[in-house]
This record gives C-alpha cells, structure tokens and sequence, in this order.
C-alpha cells in the first residue's frame, strides 16, 4: 500500500494542481480550538477576483456558528491572535511569504476594531474592521480599505458563514460504511448544518503579480491562527502574550484534520505545518482514514497525495480566467483549482471517497447569497422582524 501511494505521490509532485483535496470544512476540528473560538479557523477561500483577474482574492473565516442574537457580543477579533496568510510560489511545502493580521482590543459591542496587516515585504497598514450589529435587520455594509501603496484591498468583519455542509448526514454516512452497511440515503434529508449562522472573516484583494515566484502562474495559499507560547492575566483580566508565536490552528486544503487525523493526533496537526505533511508526518493516519471509508487504493492515492506531496496547500493557476457572479462560477476554474465561495466541494470530494461513484451531501449551495464584488461573502444573518419566518437563532 505505502509503496503504492509513493509511486502516486511521484506522479501528483507533478500534477499537483490538478489533484483533488479532502473533505470539508475546518470548523471545530481539535479539541483545543473547542475551547478558543478566537483562534478556531472555519474555512479558507484562494481565487482570482472574476471582475479582474490579475487580483487574488484570500479569505479566511473562523469563530463559526455565531447566532444573529449574538452578533454584537460574539463578533470578536482577538488581540492576542496572529493571523496569518501563507503564500507558498516555489512549488515546495515551505510557505515563502506572508501576511500578517493582528488587531486591536475591542472597546465596545458595536465598536470597530483596528486590524494591522503586515505586508511580505515588510511594510503595514491599518483598516478599521466593520462593526457588527445585533439590533438591526440590515446587515452592515462592507468596510474595505485598499492601501494606496501596494494596492491590497482588506475586509474583517462578521459575515454568513460562507460553508454548506449536512454535518449529522455525513456522521450517519461514515457510521454506516464502518458498520459493513454504507447507506446513501442519509444524505436525503438535505440539511445545511451552517445555515443561520455567522461567522468572522478576513478578506484579502491582492495584486497576483506581487505573490507570484519560482513556480510561474501558481500560487499557493494557506491560513494559521496563533498565539504566542506565553499568555498572561494581569490583576485585572487583561491578557497579554509574549515569547514566539506558535500555531494554534492551521488550514489550507479543506478540512483535513475535521476527517482524516484521528482525534488523539488534531492538536499536533494544527500545531504542525506544511513541511511536517510533505515528511510524511501524517500520511498513515490519512491512509487509514481513507481504509476505513471504504475507499479503494487508487483514490486513496489521489485523496491523499496531495496533502502528503506538497503539504496541505490549496493552489491556484492563475493562467485559468474566473468568471460569473459570486465569486466566479465558470466551469474548470474553481475547486480544486483553489477555491471558491460557491464550490461545492463536498459532492467533489465524496465522489472520491466513493471509488468515483456519484454521492453527494444534497446540499449544494448557500442560504443566502454571495456578493458579486469584494468580499464576496453574504451579508451577516441579522435579527428577523416579528412574524419572520426563520430559524430559532434568528
């Protein structure tokens, strides 16, 4: 088997743009990050904007499953968390550049934060975030900043959690496979797990050109939450870091560690990085995940070579023109090359984990609308008037 998923492995270093990533999303995905919402990361999004292609859109959501009722108190940038935005363009697993977000304390409920975004050739602004609210039933509109110097546009604030995705159907699914009986069925019930709910994001518009290096038109993206090693309380419940910052969540392909990194291994996946993939470091867990799916060898060796070969790195081709309304939905150019909004990656993904039969989650879109510039992301959910329809969290 290992000396079967080497030979693919050799093949994928190759065709690594082309390979398909794993399943999912990133929410809650260690049992560390379910005990800090701030650093927990959701999901990540790398794509050329479909207005102008020479840009590449960056998105990074975390905190998920806020409910509208909560917007004001749970719509929080941490102070004490790092965000960063990995740029990997000499086709290894060693990121080679990076953009840094850090924010200010927040003063108030409604209050905008300062983000800081630190640029990979040193140089920084600042952008005020864009201030939640739990009272009204519109959603704030956007606040983006576009820094006159190197032509970054930059969105953080709350918006709809972006995913779409039956949870409980899928858990059924696997439950089903492992008891010798896989039953498709479950997937009928076509639930959204994240509808309703919001999520914190962080938007990057950034001119393709400055990111690009040694491996021509592909750029590959990854996103790290992290605190530094040391936090401290003052008398007064203040909390402050110091000592080097080290990961405390990770994600670049879509939801490895959620799936295929057994429970007792999620906390070093995320303390991990893109090198320790490509060592192999988790390569036998990720197999035996897949064994235990059901999933024959020659999928295993395209579900997981990609994130052993190259390390978990979503990549895009930047030489492929996206187009269409959302974020682009023109065939060919969305996931698995990068990602975008309205991808559905989980048919894509279960359509492998399947032995390429067709299987899907039969949930296939988002239950509000993207928006057709940046940062594409739906409007936050809001309050609903009375005599509403909705969901309860509504």
């Amino acid at each position: 088997m290992f000396n079967a998923l080497r030979r693919t492995l050799v093949l994928l270093s190759v065709l690594s743009v082309v390979s398909l990533p794993m399943i999912a999303s990133d929410h809650v995905d260690s049992p560390n990050n379910s005990d800090d919402r701030g650093a927990d990361l959701g999901d990540g999004y790398a794509f050329l904007d479909p207005n102008d292609n020479s840009r590449l859109v960056m998105i990074a959501t975390f905190s998920g499953f806020i409910t509208p009722g909560e917007n004001a108190n749970l719509a929080v940038f941490s102070d004490t968390v790092r965000f960063n935005f990995e740029i990997e363009n000499t086709g290894d697993a060693a990121p080679d550049k990076f953009i840094r977000v850090t924010f200010s304390p927040k003063s108030g409920p409604t209050t905008p934060q300062t983000a800081t975004i630190q640029l990979p050739d040193g140089t920084s602004f600042t952008a005020p975030t864009t201030a939640p609210s739990n009272t009204a039933e519109t959603a704030p509109a956007p606040v983006i900043t576009t820094d006159p110097v190197s032509g970054v546009s930059f969105f953080a604030g709350l918006a709809d959690d972006p995913f779409f995705f039956d949870i409980p159907a899928f858990g059924r699914f696997v439950a089903s496979v492992r008891a010798g009986t896989p039953d498709a069925t479950v997937f009928q019930r076509g639930r959204d797990s994240f509808a309703g709910y919001n999520v914190m994001a962080i938007a990057l518009s950034v001119p393709a050109a400055s990111l690009k290096g040694t491996n021509g038109n592909i750029i590959g993206t990854s996103q790290s939450s992290q605190r530094r090693v040391f936090q401290l309380i003052d008398a007064k419940g203040n909390v402050a870091g110091s000592g080097r910052w080290v990961n405390t969540d990770r994600q670049g392909l879509p939801g490895i560690n959620t799936v295929l990194i057994p429970f007792g291994r999620k906390k070093e996946y995320n303390h991990a990085g893109p090198a320790d993939d490509a060592a192999g470091k988790f390569a036998n867990d990720i197999v035996a995940s897949l064994q235990s799916l059901g999933t024959n060898e020659t999928n295993i060796g395209i579900l997981a070579g990609l994130a052993v070969a190259k390390g978990d790195i979503l990549r895009v081709d930047t030489s492929i023109a996206n187009s269409g309304p959302g974020g682009g939905n023109n065939a060919g150019a969305g996931f698995p090359n990068g990602r975008r909004p309205a991808d559905d990656v989980i048919d894509t993904i279960l359509f492998f984990v399947a032995n390429q039969n067709t299987l899907g989650d039969s949930v296939n879109g988002n239950d509000v609308p993207f928006r057709d510039t940046f940062p594409f992301l739906g409007a936050s959910q809001q309050p609903l008037p009375k005599g509403a329809a909705g969901t309860n969290q509504n």
